[in-house]
């Protein structure tokens, strides 16, 4: 179709059907907004300023499929269950507006535009379009504890093969947690992984790299899983450079280095990985096909398929996801304001240098300022407990949430092997009968390790007036509570004693119950219940 043939047909798309498609998507942009400026702000972030790319390349995705379902004439007859959908959407969005959490506002976002395609084309047809709807989930930010478990988790990885790699290659290098010694340089490992910032750009990008891709399943599947290995390798190979470099020329060299091996550099390199990859399976194909002949790459047409629009129809089903646009922009105006609780508590600074015998030695200690931006909490306490006759002190550890929908708690699972200790045991307990209480006590026991060093650990995070031990629990926990009471505030309690080298692990235990029981009493004031 010509460019001419296309602006000649323009107007034919005023008609009933796209009102009410204007209506819908109006009536959804008002209604999941939130979702949609929290979207805006997580694109401005370097893992995900690829964003925006997103829908434009869903859309050319979708108009590619499109012309594999030619136009049916005639009436549609299953459009209904896109309408269930749409509704499913909004009751999603309406629970991540009560929790006052966004992200899930725009998650229900996707589940729209999967609605309204089912509405549009008919179950039959429209089930067919979940790859273009699925490639949506790329521009969204993933949730903060699914984030920092995964991105700790591969920058440890990345870390560590990058210090073999410079090893290997004779470069003087110590890994100690979270800190890479290069003798003249030391960078921290969030500082020498940022190559990862890029890992979701290559995941959408081979993503649809596995959807264009005419092959077998299997082919699909091992390109769209490569991507993150991929990343990871290279900006392992990007440590080991940095290295050599340091190590070689000086530090004054590596900020040039530096910037040039960030950012798109990686990438574009992460791609060019990606190609070589699918054409090494090329030679497991009986067919023997060329790059450019097994990846689908027409784009002839898509004019013509965005010209369907005309024919939309303005159905019952189109109809009634307006009205439900329009309904829930109504309730939603019935919903009070004021649900976002301010909890009354104390400052940590006035919380008492005494719990029982257990005394404060010494002030309490300021995080590092990256350490602290990384915590993102609104009050913290760290302070060393003493008690005459302990075997050694308690280290106790406070960090309480006005809002927990912005950020929230960071589970010490994630922060201690980035300090440099092992977990070296860890469970989830609960602890009421040996604490003497009636309510559960559910918190997490860990030893670690550091060489010939063992510490035993208790945390739990503190949900109003429970304390839970599963950091995907709490969430919930705070969704629920957002929900139904609006209360979003929330804390994590750390305590850590060492276990000397002549006394057992239940000597070690006992110290920190002892602290607990103490700490129960003035707990409330600052982490409050209600």
């Amino acid at each position: 179709m010509t460019t001419r043939s296309v602006l000649q047909r323009l107007p034919a798309l005023l008609n009933w059907g796209m009102f009410w498609l204007f209506l819908a998507t109006l009536g959804t942009g008002l209604f999941l907004s939130e979702g949609l400026e929290a979207l805006l702000k997580a694109w401005q972030l370097p893992e995900y300023s690829h964003g925006p790319l997103i829908p434009i390349l869903s859309a050319l995705l979708f108009l590619r499929q499109l012309k594999e379902y030619p136009e049916r004439p005639g009436p549609v007859d299953d459009r209904w269950p896109g309408v269930a959908v749409v509704a499913a959407a909004f009751l999603m969005g309406a629970m991540g507006k009560l929790a006052h959490i966004p992200d899930i506002v725009a998650y229900a976002t996707i589940l729209w535009v999967g609605g309204i395609l089912l509405i549009s084309f008919g179950w039959s047809v429209g089930k067919h379009f979940w790859p273009p709807v699925l490639h949506l989930v790329y521009m969204l930010p993933l949730p903060d504890t699914i984030y920092y478990k995964a991105t700790t988790s591969l920058q440890l990885i990345s870390s560590e093969l990058g210090v073999w790699f410079l090893r290997v290659l004779s470069v003087p290098v110590f890994l100690d947690g979270n800190i890479i010694d290069l003798g003249v340089l030391k960078l921290h490992v969030a500082e020498a992984c940022s190559g990862l910032n890029y890992l979701f750009p290559i995941l959408s990008f081979s993503y649809i790299f596995a959807v264009l891709y005419r092959g077998p399943i299997w082919h699909k599947a091992v390109l769209l899983l490569a991507a993150v290995p991929i990343t990871v390798l290279m900006n392992s190979v990007r440590i080991a450079i940095a290295g050599v470099i340091a190590n070689t020329w000086g530090t004054e060299w590596l900020e040039g280095f530096t910037h040039f091996f960030e950012g798109w550099v990686i990438f574009l390199i992460c791609i060019m990985i990606l190609f070589a990859l699918a054409w090494c399976l090329l030679f497991l194909r009986r067919d023997k096909l060329s790059l450019v002949d097994a990846l689908d790459l027409d784009t002839s047409g898509w004019a013509s398929q965005a010209m369907r629009l005309r024919h939309l129809r303005a159905s019952p089903a189109l109809v009634t996801a307006a009205g439900i646009a329009a309904g829930a922009l109504l309730v939603w105006q019935l919903v009070p304001d004021n649900r976002s609780m301010v909890v009354a508590r104390d400052s940590f600074a006035v919380f008492p240098r005494s719990l029982g015998d257990w005394h404060q030695v010494g002030t309490p200690e300021v995080l590092e300022p990256q350490i602290a931006d990384r915590l993102q909490a609104d009050d913290y306490h760290s302070i060393t407990l003493d008690k005459s006759g302990a075997a050694t002190s308690v280290g106790l550890f406070m960090a309480w949430y006005q809002d927990q929908t912005q950020g929230g708690v960071h589970s010490p699972e994630i922060c201690l092997p980035a300090s440099g200790w092992e977990i070296a045991w860890l469970e989830r307990t609960e602890l009421s009968r040996d604490l003497g209480l009636e309510q559960p006590f559910n918190l997490n026991r860990a030893i670690i390790q550091k060489g010939e060093t063992r510490m035993l650990v208790y945390y739990w995070f503190q949900q109003g007036s429970r304390t839970v031990a599963w950091d995907i629990a709490a969430k919930f926990h705070l969704l629920m509570d957002g929900i139904t009471t609006g209360q979003t505030d929330g804390g994590m309690i750390r305590l850590t004693t060492a276990i000397t080298g002549n006394e057992t692990d239940a000597a070690a235990e006992a110290r920190l119950q002892d602290v607990i029981r103490e700490l129960l009493g003035p707990l409330p004031r600052f982490l409050p219940e209600t």
